[in-house]
């Protein structure tokens, strides 16, 4: 039996790997040795390419507007402290706009950041008819002091928008945004939430290792019914 005072983490990160969905036209992960062991060479050294946008992974707001900050000028409170994960995959169906409504029953006493499942299973394959957040629930979100949402899909807004209304209202309301989470085996609840950017200067995005750390195991956030 785990003591009642241990720390669970989750990791809330799929694999980066090389046929790691994307959005069509985004350079895939690559992995290349430029050095292997050997009797001349001490070490195993490799190179790799790849999207910021590929696995979990944090926008700067330089992604969806012009002159904004770019991921390494991004403060990092947002992606550190207290969360709440809420479920409302049973209430979607594929393609669905996440509301208000969808959220209402966790949504008492909110921490400053918010991450939702809207999905039964993490999607392994590139689809396009994941859900998203509808504008005005980030508007809502906003008005109760989050600071940063995360979403267990490929991007906040659906596949084929072309005009990126919920990055919109991110930028507008300051939010920061975690995408492609997987949230499949974390109980809905309270949380620390640990998911640094990296330091790429000039970059859009940057790819996180999300992580979950239990606040009190024993007594875990249980929303109302």
């Amino acid at each position: 039996m785990t003591p009642a005072n241990t720390t669970q983490l989750w990791d809330i990160s799929p694999l980066i790997h090389a046929d790691a969905p994307l959005f069509p036209g985004d350079a895939p992960y690559r992995l290349q040795w430029t050095a292997r062991l050997s009797p001349g060479c001490p070490v195993n050294l490799s190179a790799i390419s790849l999207s910021p946008h590929i696995g979990a992974h944090a926008d700067a707001p330089l992604h969806y507007a012009d002159g904004q900050p770019d991921i390494a000028s991004v403060a990092l409170e947002p992606y550190l402290g207290p969360c709440r994960v809420i479920h409302c995959h049973a209430q979607l169906q594929r393609g669905a706009l996440i509301q208000p409504q969808h959220l209402q029953h966790a949504a008492q006493d909110l921490p400053p950041r918010v991450l939702v499942r809207a999905l039964a299973q993490a999607d392994t394959q590139w689809r396009d008819d994941f859900p998203a957040f509808a504008p005005a629930t980030l508007v809502w979100l906003a008005d109760q002091g989050v600071q940063l949402v995360g979403i267990d899909t490929a991007s906040v807004d659906p596949a084929s928008s072309k005009t990126l209304e919920a990055h919109q209202v991110l930028l507008r309301h300051r939010l920061r945004v975690l995408e492609n989470l997987v949230l499949d085996a974390v109980p809905e609840g309270d949380y620390e939430l640990i998911a640094l950017p990296l330091k790429l200067a000039g970059a859009c995005a940057s790819p996180v290792r999300a992580l979950l750390r239990s606040i009190s195991p024993s007594h875990p956030h249980k929303p109302t019914p």
